[in-house]
């Protein structure tokens, strides 16, 4: 009998229910211990945050939103900034308690769930010694190593209907409308709702724009009888020659920006430019958020499944990936090497240029 811990990281996203769901279920079959860590790794340093999981904890969990095992993007185990009694800020390491933890809790196995920063972390782990197998999770699609990540799907649907329904009131008022939506380095969720919600302009992170080249595109379409305009921004889309906005750093010195503020910037530049009523909208965690779509929860699921036959095949070290229609194993630290950018080559971009779409170049 194998004993499992599974810990949710990072940024919460539809799906990782299913995955907790498919474990749990996979794990029952073969007879082995399931146990979850609360707020990612917090399960392994206080035993009152560990909480096994049995079948009937995850009876119907599959179709819901967010975690049940609660999730954290704040804290690196191996440099977590910590408050000491001087009211001064320490980074420390509290990676070998963990490891500590881990073995005399008698584990055989953490199947770690998480996007490019909590594998990283779980490669770090696995380098001193820990049984770690990895399952991709992010709403942005970036992870080189897979196909998609369970998530994308509904935030593109999210967004998407948010276009959809910005349509009639952008029509209206013969106004333009900005939506700023998320994608920090890969501009997948602009892309793939842009083209989708007819959007008129996508900026994208790996095309620095010409704020120009929009205000033309919307005085195209006056000449045209198109009065409004919808545009899509990437959160981390930044104009030629300029810098990402961002709204500062995170809590107890994180080294990571928070990103935000691109799409009030580009209707602004429309307001002084062209003179039309611009406003500005940012959808932010409403992509995470709600029932995962058919797509996703299927994916997830099946990520579950096959992360389970890893542990059982004693693929440690490895993360469970989507390529073409098949379930594969890759290496975790080939995973985490670089972010999937969207391929500037490709039809989707190709698409977008074609039906009219201006891309900022």
């Amino acid at each position: 009998m194998k004993k499992i811990v599974i810990s949710t990281g990072g940024g919460d996203a539809p799906g990782l229910n299913a995955v907790i769901y498919a474990v749990v279920h996979a794990c029952h079959l073969r007879g082995w211990e399931v146990y979850g860590s609360r707020s990612g790794y917090g399960g392994l340093l206080d035993p009152d945050e560990l909480r096994r999981l049995t079948l009937a904890d995850v009876d119907g969990i599959y179709a819901t939103g967010g975690t049940i095992l609660g999730s954290t993007n704040k804290g690196n185990p191996f440099s977590m900034p910590v408050e000491n009694l001087a009211g001064e800020i320490q980074v420390v390491d509290i990676s070998d308690k963990i490891i500590r933890n881990f073995k005399r809790m008698g584990f055989d196995c953490h199947i770690a769930i998480g996007g490019d920063g909590s594998l990283a972390i779980a490669q770090q782990f696995f380098e001193k010694g820990m049984s770690v197998i990895g399952v991709p999770k992010t709403i942005d699609n970036d992870l080189e190593a897979t196909d998609r990540t369970f998530g994308f799907d509904t935030a593109v649907s999210t967004a998407t209907e948010a276009l959809d329904k910005l349509h009639s009131t952008a029509k209206s008022h013969d106004r333009v409308m900005v939506v700023e939506v998320m994608g920090r380095e890969s501009g997948w969720i602009a892309l793939y709702s842009g083209i989708s919600g007819g959007a008129d302009a996508i900026f994208l992170p790996e095309i620095p724009f010409d704020i120009d080249c929009l205000c033309n595109k919307i005085s195209d379409n006056e000449l045209h009888d198109k009065d409004y305009a919808i545009v899509v921004v990437a959160e981390g889309a930044s104009a030629r020659g300029g810098k990402v906005v961002s709204k500062g750093r995170g809590e107890l010195g994180r080294e990571e920006v928070i990103l935000g503020g691109i799409g009030e910037w580009v209707a602004e530049q429309i307001r002084q430019r062209t003179k039309k009523d611009t406003r500005s909208l940012v959808l932010g965690h409403l992509q995470r958020g709600g029932s995962p779509t058919t797509f996703d929860r299927l994916l997830a699921l099946r990520f579950g499944a096959a992360a389970v036959r890893l542990v059982e095949e004693g693929g440690y070290g490895r993360m469970v990936a989507l390529s073409g229609s098949g379930m594969v194993s890759v290496p975790l630290i080939d995973a985490i090497k670089s972010r999937k950018k969207v391929d500037l080559t490709s039809d989707k971009v190709l698409t977008a240029r074609e039906i009219g779409i201006c891309l900022g170049d």
